[in-house]
C-alpha cells in the first residue's frame, strides 16, 4: 500500500478518534477502557499488506493520544498523565494484538468477530498480569492476588470488548469509504 493523501486523512481520523475517546471516557471508571486502539490494531493486521505500516497505525494512534493527554495533564486540564511507569508494556501488548489481526487476516466476518473477541481478551489477560506483577500496585504475589487483579480489571475489559466490537466495523467501513469511495464492510 502506498501512502497517499487519503491514507494520511484516514490516519488522522484514527488518531483524533483515539484521542477523543481517551479524553471523553478515560476519566470515568464506568467508561474507562472504551477506546478504539485495540480495534485499530486489529484493523491494521487485517487490512495492511505491509507489516511495518500495520504496526505503525496503532502505535501512532496511541502515542499521539498519550502526548495530547500528557499536555492536557501538565496544564491541569485532565485528571491523569498520558505517560506512566511501565506503559511500554501496554504498548507491546497492543502491538501483539496487531499480530492477532495478521494471523486472522479478516478473511471472513467470523474472523472479524473472532478478532474482536480474542484481542481485547488477550489485552486484558496480559495487561492485568503486568499490573499484578508490577511493584507499583500492591496485589499479593500469589494466585489470590492475581485473581483480585483480574477482578479489578473487569470493568476495563468489558469496555474494551464493547469498544472493539463497535469500532472495528466502523473503522473498516470508514477505511473503505475514504480509500475506495464505498461505505461497505469488506474483508481484506
Amino acid at each position: 500500500m502506498k501512502i497517499n493523501g487519503r491514507l494520511i486523512v484516514f490516519t488522522i481520523i484514527l488518531i483524533v478518534l483515539a484521542t477523543a475517546c481517551k479524553f471523553l471516557f478515560g476519566p470515568s471508571l464506568a467508561w474507562s477502557g472504551f477506546s478504539p486502539v485495540i480495534a485499530i490494531a486489529l484493523f491494521a493486521g487485517f487490512i495492511m499488506k505491509q507489516k511495518d505500516i500495520s504496526f505503525l497505525f496503532p502505535l501512532l494512534a496511541l502515542l499521539i493520544s498519550d502526548v495530547v493527554i500528557q499536555a492536557l495533564y501538565e496544564n491541569n486540564l485532565f485528571p491523569y498523565a498520558g505517560f506512566y511507569s511501565g506503559q511500554w508494556k501496554n504498548y507491546l501488548v497492543l502491538l501483539a494484538t496487531t499480530l492477532i489481526g495478521l494471523a486472522l487476516k479478516g478473511r471472513s466476518r467470523l474472523s472479524l468477530l473472532a478478532g474482536a473477541l480474542i484481542a481485547p481478551t488477550f489485552f486484558y489477560l496480559l495487561s492485568n498480569l503486568n499490573v499484578w506483577a508490577s511493584q507499583e500496585i500492591l496485589y499479593p504475589k500469589n494466585f489470590s492476588g492475581l485473581l483480585q487483579c483480574y477482578a479489578a480489571g473487569i470493568p476495563f475489559y468489558r469496555n474494551s470488548l464493547i469498544a472493539t466490537i463497535v469500532f472495528l466495523p466502523v473503522i473498516l467501513i470508514a477505511y473503505n469509504y475514504i480509500m475506495r469511495n464505498k461505505p461497505v464492510l469488506t474483508i481484506a
